[in-house]
């Protein structure tokens, strides 16, 4: 069955889809279709890491994130993460490298986020979109660290990035 088009936006979709059960039966659900993201983890030389403060409508709330941005069209992830990263930080990255995708939320979301570690970063002019309220936050690696169980960081994409990282590092 097709999905049923409940509602169209410039960045994503609202659908219902069906499918059948194992026993047999219809079921529907509504589904935001996405067309995917990019995650930036920006690494200075020092080892600190470029957070960024970000005004969410959504949640009437500043966050505290990593840079990250919609996938556009005819565009690859990886090109994708550094206009982001120049857009939102000012960071230009000599080395970037993607170390993972995954789902945000699969049970209505079907985004998938790309994580990029970007390395060898140059300092310069941000080119923030009309109505981005976004600020740069460098830390040291371990306060990015401590920020997530302490509750300062509260964005999924950027606790499960920082970890991501966190846990390669060790291995």
């Amino acid at each position: 069955m097709p999905d049923e088009l409940l509602l169209k936006t410039e960045r994503f979709s609202v659908v219902r889809d069906s499918f059948v059960t194992s026993s047999g039966k219809t079921k529907s659900r509504e589904i935001v279709r996405h067309p995917g993201a990019v995650v930036i983890v920006p690494r200075l030389a020092d080892g600190s890491v470029c957070l960024i403060r970000n005004f969410r409508l959504s949640v009437r709330q500043t966050l505290i994130e990593l840079p990250a941005g919609t996938l556009e069209a005819g565009i690859s992830p990886l090109e994708q993460a550094r206009r982001e990263l120049i857009e939102e930080t000012g960071y230009r990255a000599g080395a970037i490298k993607e170390l993972h995708s995954f789902y945000l939320s699969p049970g209505i979301l079907d985004e998938r986020m790309h994580l990029f570690l970007a390395t060898d970063l140059v300092a310069g002019d941000t080119a923030l979109e009309l109505g981005e309220e976004i600020s740069n936050l460098v830390v040291p690696w371990e306060e990015a660290i401590a920020m997530i169980f302490r509750g300062d960081i509260q964005d999924a994409k950027t606790i499960a990035s920082l970890l991501y990282v966190q846990h390669a590092a060790k291995e």
